[in-house]
């Protein structure tokens, strides 16, 4: 029987998934990336993957001030 009370799609999904978005969507925005990449928080396993991403990787914003000639 499918059990239509799982708090994963119900409000308290809902706003866990937003008090998610919002620090990534002005993480990615003080870092260079597009705030839209935020929304990839609403998909398992892409969400885990996007936030190794985010941790390890040369941010924009990283690269544009270590280029040769800025200061």
């Amino acid at each position: 029987m499918y059990n239509h009370h799982n708090p994963f799609f119900g409000p308290l999904g809902l706003i866990g998934l937003i008090i998610v978005i919002i620090p990534i969507w002005r993480i990615c925005k003080r870092v260079g990336w597009s705030p839209w990449l935020s929304l990839l928080m609403a998909v398992p396993l892409v969400n885990l993957i996007f936030l190794y991403f985010l941790a390890f990787s040369d941010w924009p914003l990283q690269r544009r001030s270590a280029a040769p000639g800025s200061t």
